[in-house]
């Protein structure tokens, strides 16, 4: 998540449950068109797996805010603050 070497990010392992359900959610998805399912019904459900996704950003912009930017605001690197602007430009597009 940030470049410090060796550290922990509180919520790692949530954000890992949570991609692994994306990715079976999508693998239904992925299904669902294969079947020739209703347009309508995939089109929910990509929006709910557009949701799940963005909700695994916030919570990976919340750890990396906890962890690796309050780290650089102490240590005085504006790097990971110029790195982090960069990111959130490209999460809400």
């Amino acid at each position: 998540m940030c470049e410090q070497a060796n550290h922990k990010h509180e919520n790692t392992k949530a954000v890992i449950n949570r991609l692994a359900r994306s990715i079976g959610h999508l693998e239904s998805i992925k299904k669902m068109v294969e079947d020739g399912r209703d347009c309508s019904e995939i089109l929910i459900q990509i929006a709910a797996v557009k949701s799940s996704v963005n909700n695994i950003g916030k919570i990976v912009l919340q750890d990396h805010i906890n962890t690796c930017v309050v780290h650089a605001v102490e240590t005085g690197d504006k790097k990971v603050l110029e790195d982090l602007n960069d990111a959130i430009k490209q999460f809400v597009k």
